[in-house]
C-alpha cells in the first residue's frame, strides 16, 4: 500500500491552513475512456491497461489519505465522474468505493452518483455499486439517433440506452439520469423532439439536456473551423431550448436549473450543491476543489498528478482566493441559473449583502430588458433571460471584484 508522508516541505497547498467548515460535496475524477468523443474537453485518456487502472485507485486513496489527516471530510453528496468511471474493472471500483468509506465519514451521504457509458453497464457491476452505497446512476446517452451519435463519435448504440436502464432498474437503482445533447450539426427540431420523446418513454425521472458547445481544440471545433461541419443556427438552438422546457414541464419534469429537469424531489443534490455555492473537494487528475473561498484544480495529467503524490505533494495548481465581493458575485451567478433564483434572505445571510442594493443599477437594466423578475423574495430569470442565461449571469461577475492570486499567501508553503 502506498504511504504519503504526514508532512511535506514541498507541498504548495497547505490543507490545515484552509478555512474550517464543512465540506458539502466530494468529487472523484476517473479519466479513463475507451474512445475520446469529438466534443469532449474533459481530461480523459484511452488505451490504459488494467494494471494502470489499479494503480490509479491506489493513488486516489493516497490522495484521500492526505486529506483525512488534515481535515474532517464528511460530505452530503459524492459524485464519481470522468471519463468513464465504469471502465474501472469491477474489483477496482469496489476497492475505490470501500476505500473512500474507510477514509472519510460517509455515513450521512444523501446522494452518491456514478457516471456510466450505456455500453459499459452490466448486472454484476450495478449490483456491486448498490452494495457499496451508490444510489444514483447517470448515463451518458447524448442521442437516440445513430447519425448523431456518429457525429459526436460516441461508442455506444441507441439500443444500449434502454438496455442499460433496464439492467440498472432490475439491479435496484431507483434514481437514474440520462444526459442528452441538442443542437448537433444537422439536427432539426423534430429530431431533437424525438430524442426527448424516447427518453420520456423510458421513464427516467431526471434529464440533463445540454446545447452542444465547440470547445477549443476538440475535433468538432477543428471540423467547424475548417468548414467540414456547420453548427445549427442560433435561432434554432434557442427554439430547441424553449421546446425542451415546454415538453419536459408538461411531462412532469420541470427545469430546476438551466440544463436540468426532474420530477419534484428527484433533483441532483450534488449539482444543487454546486449551484448554491457549496464547498467541495476533488480527487483525481484535473478535479476541481472549492473550500470556503479558496479554489484550485489538480494537475490535468495522470503522470504529473501521480508524480506529485508519490513525492509527498498535493497535485494542486491554479490556487486562487476569492475576495468577498467576488464570492458574492459568483454566488449570484450560480444561484441565478436555478429555478429558485437568488433567494434574497439566503443570499443576505451567506454574504452579508442585499443584492437589490449591491446590484441596483444592473438589476434595473435587466428588469427593464425583460431578462429578470425582481420578486419580493427572489430574483429569477424570465423565459427571455433563460435564453441568455450565461450572459446575464456573467454580468454579476463583471460587477464584482476579481479573484486575488494567492502568491505570498499563508496557504502556500
Amino acid at each position: 500500500m502506498l504511504a504519503l508522508p504526514v508532512t511535506s516541505q514541498h507541498s504548495a497547498l497547505q490543507p490545515d491552513r484552509l478555512p474550517a467548515g464543512p465540506l458539502d460535496g466530494l468529487y472523484i475524477h476517473v479519466p479513463f475512456c475507451r474512445h475520446k468523443c469529438h466534443y469532449c474537453d474533459f481530461y480523459s485518456i484511452v488505451g490504459q491497461t488494467e494494471d494502470r487502472m489499479a494503480r490509479f485507485v491506489d493513488l486516489v486513496l493516497l490522495e484521500a489519505d492526505f486529506w483525512r489527516r488534515h481535515r474532517t471530510v464528511r460530505p452530503a453528496t459524492v459524485f464519481i465522474g470522468g471519463g468513464t468511471p465504469t471502465l474501472l474493472p469491477l474489483g477496482d471500483m469496489r476497492r475505490l468505493l470501500q476505500g473512500l468509506r474507510r477514509r472519510f465519514d460517509l455515513a450521512n451521504v444523501a446522494e452518491w452518483t456514478v457516471e456510466a457509458n450505456p455500453a459499459t453497464v452490466d448486472d454484476d457491476y450495478c449490483r456491486m455499486l448498490l452494495d457499496c452505497g451508490v444510489g444514483r446512476l447517470s448515463l451518458g446517452a447524448q442521442s437516440f439517433r445513430p447519425g448523431e451519435l456518429a457525429t459526436l463519435q460516441r461508442n455506444h448504440q441507441p439500443g444500449d440506452i434502454a438496455r442499460s436502464l433496464d439492467i440498472a432498474r432490475r439491479a435496484g437503482f431507483s434514481r437514474l439520469n440520462i444526459d442528452l445533447i441538442f443542437a448537433i450539426p444537422g439536427q432539426r427540431l423534430n429530431q431533437w423532439s424525438e430524442n426527448l420523446r424516447r427518453a420520456l418513454e423510458l421513464g427516467t425521472e431526471h434529464l440533463s439536456c445540454y446545447a452542444l458547445t465547440y470547445e477549443p481544440n476538440t475535433p468538432l471545433a477543428v471540423k467547424r473551423r475548417r468548414g467540414a461541419i456547420q453548427p445549427v443556427e442560433e435561432s434554432l438552438e434557442l427554439e430547441m431550448l424553449r421546446h425542451t422546457r415546454h415538453v419536459l414541464a408538461a411531462a412532469g419534469l420541470p427545469a430546476y436549473e438551466i440544463s436540468n429537469f426532474a420530477q419534484p424531489g428527484r433533483e441532483c443534490l450534488h449539482n444543487l450543491m454546486y449551484w448554491s455555492g457549496g464547498s467541495y473537494l476533488g480527487l483525481g487528475p484535473s478535479a476541481a476543489s472549492h473550500i470556503h473561498g479558496w479554489r484550485w484544480r489538480n494537475r490535468p495529467h495522470l503522470g504529473d498528478w501521480e508524480s506529485a503524490l508519490v513525492e509527498g505533494r498535493l497535485p494542486a495548481i491554479d490556487l486562487e482566493h476569492l475576495t468577498p465581493a467576488q464570492r458574492a458575485g459568483e454566488l449570484a451567478m450560480l444561484m441565478l441559473r436555478t429555478a429558485r433564483g437568488i433567494v434574497l434572505d439566503d443570499y443576505l445571510s451567506r454574504t452579508g449583502i442585499d443584492p437589490r442594493k449591491a446590484y441596483q443599477t444592473l438589476l434595473r437594466q435587466l428588469v427593464a430588458a425583460g431578462l429578470i423578475t425582481a420578486g419580493p423574495t427572489a430574483l429569477t430569470l424570465t423565459e427571455a433571460g433563460v435564453a441568455l442565461a450565461d450572459g446575464v449571469a456573467g454580468e454579476f461577475l463583471a460587477n464584482s471584484a476579481g479573484p486575488d492570486p494567492c502568491r505570498d499567501s499563508a496557504f502556500l508553503a
